[in-house]
């Protein structure tokens, strides 16, 4: 019997909430918070309507240290699960060390000044979290999340090293809306228009924004689709984690249409992130580009089609060559049906509720700042398949 703060109430917060309210048996308590309690209350509405369970509501400013500390001492959760933006990871966990709370988040500190995702600033608290006999699970999403924990099972059961690692985001769902992001538009541009990066024989290697791209045939009827190399956080950490890594990529699927629309934009400037004076004031163009494009939490009932994200791993096992795929496929219409989110929400907001639970639960237990894959992945892998994002494996 626990009480969880749910810090944020866009896309993924409004997941993370429906599916805490399904497990009342580990979720006794929710309590909601955002900047914008009109968007919590909307969420509440739906939680209340679809399980019936309570969620209490809370507003607070993420950024703010000092209020999230005063809501904490006053609420008194067990722990604080960010899914807020990326820039307030670390006046969070702040706020969960001045409180000695565990924290939870799905995606790695950014800093707003800077294009550039990383975790070395979020791995600079592990002793001060060892110190304060508390935990932080770090990337409890899909891809980071899943994909690590994808990962540490293949190598729990199946390989004595894993040589090669690709993960693969496809996205085969349609909106039809001429350009929009199936999460907050300002993150999501950041991070597609960074330069790619992967790991071989020991060190990073940097490619141009998009510039490197492969067809890969997805599996159970969704076909060739063309993937990007791109960098994401996750591999940041599985080099280090991964026994024999000899090279590790990420991929990801876009639509022509979109690279057009994003490629236009870049061009004319609007994925700027410093400020650009008009008028006497001072904006930001991507922060003006968000505020036009379309909601993502409103693609939720345009949104057709299924994702597929998954792990193509080789490497050995008692000396013979071995290649396995583990991959989820989820639908927008089901997610929808559900929780009235698109898929994309629904792939982030259910991990991060499963790496709650094995918090609260103690399986996941241990003072410290720890990734995904370095805690056993078997009770994970057995959640997935009950809440809604069953694995396939198969064997290439």
């Amino acid at each position: 019997m626990s009480h969880v703060l749910i810090i944020g109430a866009g896309g993924v917060g409004s997941v993370v909430v429906h599916k805490c309210a399904q497990v009342t048996e580990v979720f006794s308590r929710i309590t909601l918070a955002s900047r914008t309690a009109s968007k919590c209350e909307a969420i509440v509405r739906s939680v209340k309507e679809r399980t019936g369970v309570q969620v209490a509501v809370e507003t607070v400013d993420a950024d703010n240290v000092a209020e999230t500390v005063a809501l904490i001492r006053r609420i008194k959760p067990d722990l604080v699960l960010n899914v807020a933006l990326p820039y307030q990871d670390l006046p969070l966990m702040d706020a969960c060390l001045a409180t000695g709370v565990d924290y939870l988040d799905t995606a790695n500190y950014e800093p707003p000044d800077v294009a550039k995702f990383e975790y070395k600033w979020q791995w600079a608290y592990r002793e001060r979290f060892e110190k304060a006999n508390i935990m932080a699970l770090l990337g409890s999403g899909f891809d980071p999340g899943v994909t690590n924990v994808y990962c540490a099972w293949a190598q729990k059961h199946h390989f004595d090293e894993i040589h090669q690692l690709d993960i693969i985001d496809c996205n085969a769902g349609d909106h039809g809306q001429a350009f929009a992001t199936n999460f907050n538009p300002e993150i999501n541009i950041r991070e597609i228009t960074q330069r790619g990066r992967y790991w071989e024989h020991g060190e990073w290697v940097e490619t141009d924004p998009l510039s490197w791209s492969m067809t890969y045939d997805f599996p159970e009827g969704i076909g060739p689709k063309k993937c990007y190399l791109m960098y994401h956080e996750e591999l940041e950490s599985l080099v280090h984690n991964l026994n024999g890594l000899k090279r590790a990529r990420f991929w990801m699927t876009f639509s022509e249409q979109y690279l057009t629309h994003l490629r236009v934009l870049e061009n004319v400037g609007m994925t700027r992130i410093d400020p650009v004076r008009y008028q006497g004031a001072d904006i930001v163009p991507i922060q003006f580009l968000k505020a036009v494009l379309p909601e993502p939490a409103s693609l939720g009932p345009l949104t057709k089609g299924r994702t597929c994200i998954g792990c193509v791993l080789t490497g050995v096992k008692n000396g013979k060559a071995r290649q396995m795929y583990i991959y989820n496929i989820c639908s927008h219409e089901e997610a929808y049906r559900e929780v009235g989110s698109q898929a994309i929400s629904y792939t982030t907001g259910v991990p991060a509720m499963i790496g709650a639970k094995m918090m609260l639960q103690g399986l996941w237990k241990r003072a410290g700042v720890w990734n995904m894959e370095e805690f056993d992945p078997d009770p994970f892998m057995a959640d997935l398949n009950t809440y809604g994002l069953p694995w396939t494996v198969v064997e290439l």
